[in-house]
C-alpha cells in the first residue's frame, strides 16, 4: 500500500499569482465572471483553513492589458497604458475581495497607488500583520511603476512579506518545452532551475520576476488552476505542475 497523503500544509505563507484572464467571462472573453471568481475564492478559503497565510497578486488582462504590443496597437502611450492596466488590477482585486468575504474570509486590499477610499496603501509591515491575523491580503496595482509586470509584483511582494513560495496559476498543468496545445511532442518539466527558465526563454514569468526569485531563493510553482482543488494539492506538497527553484 502507498503512503497516505499528508493533510498538513507544507507552506506557512504563500503568494498566489492570478492572471486577470481567470476572472473573465468565457462567453464574452472579457470582464468579470462572478461564478468563476467565487470558485477561486472557495479554493483560497480551503487553504486558509489549513493555517496558510495567503497573499494574492492579480493581473488585469481581462479588463485592459497595458504591456507589450497590445498598448501599441491601441495607440496609447506605453506608460499611460501601464497605469491603466494597474487600475484594472484594482477592479479585479475588489471583485475577488467581495467573493472572499462572501465565503467568510477576512480580507484587505492594498494598492501600490494610493486610493484611500477603496483600499489601503501598500505598507509592508501592515501587510504582514494582516497575514498574521489570518486575513487574505490582495496586492493590487502591480508595483506602482510602469514597465513592470504583475509577475514582477508577485515576486517583489513575496520577497517583502517572507513568503515561502509563489503559486502561479495557469491553464496548463506545468511548464513545457513548447506549447502543448500546438506541439504533441512538447515535454513537460516536473522541475526546473531558475537559470534554465532564463536560458531556455521559457514563457513562465518575465525575466525580472524569475531573477528576483532566483536571487532570493523563492520557489515558483506553476500549476493548473482549472482543476478544482489544485491549490490545496500544492499546499499539501503533492507533486503537481512544475517547481522552479
Amino acid at each position: 500500500m502507498g503512503k497516505k497523503a499528508s493533510s498538513r500544509a507544507v507552506y506557512r505563507r504563500i503568494i498566489l499569482k492570478l492572471s486577470g484572464e481567470f476572472l473573465q467571462s468565457s462567453s464574452k472573453g472579457y470582464g468579470i465572471d462572478g461564478a468563476v471568481t467565487h470558485r477561486i475564492a472557495a479554493q483560497v478559503k480551503e487553504i486558509q483553513r489549513l493555517g496558510v497565510q495567503v497573499g494574492v497578486v492579480i493581473g488585469g488582462g481581462n479588463i485592459f492589458r497595458g504591456t507589450g504590443a497590445t498598448a501599441h496597437v491601441q495607440g496609447i502611450d506605453r506608460t499611460t497604458a501601464d497605469y491603466m492596466g494597474m487600475l484594472a488590477t484594482v477592479i479585479n482585486a475588489l471583485a475577488l475581495q467581495d467573493a472572499l468575504e462572501k465565503q467568510g474570509c477576512f480580507t484587505r486590499v492594498q494598492t501600490a497607488i494610493q486610493m484611500a477610499e477603496l483600499a489601503e496603501p501598500y505598507i509592508r509591515r501592515r501587510a504582514i500583520r494582516h497575514l498574521e491575523k489570518e486575513r487574505v491580503v490582495i496586492f493590487a496595482a502591480g508595483t506602482g511603476n510602469p514597465y513592470f509586470s504583475t509577475d514582477t509584483a508577485a515576486a517583489l511582494r513575496g520577497i517583502e512579506i517572507g513568503a515561502q513560495a509563489i503559486l502561479k496559476a495557469t491553464k496548463v498543468d506545468g511548464v513545457y518545452s513548447a506549447d502543448p496545445h500546438k506541439d504533441r511532442r512538447a515535454k513537460k518539466f516536473s522541475s526546473l532551475h531558475y537559470i534554465d527558465v532564463l536560458n531556455k526563454g521559457l514563457k513562465v514569468m518575465d525575466a525580472t520576476a524569475v531573477t528576483l526569485c532566483m536571487d532570493h531563493h523563492l520557489p515558483i510553482i506553476i500549476f493548473d488552476l482549472s482543476r478544482p482543488g489544485n491549490i490545496k494539492r500544492v499546499i499539501l506538497g503533492q507533486r503537481i505542475g512544475t517547481v522552479i527553484q
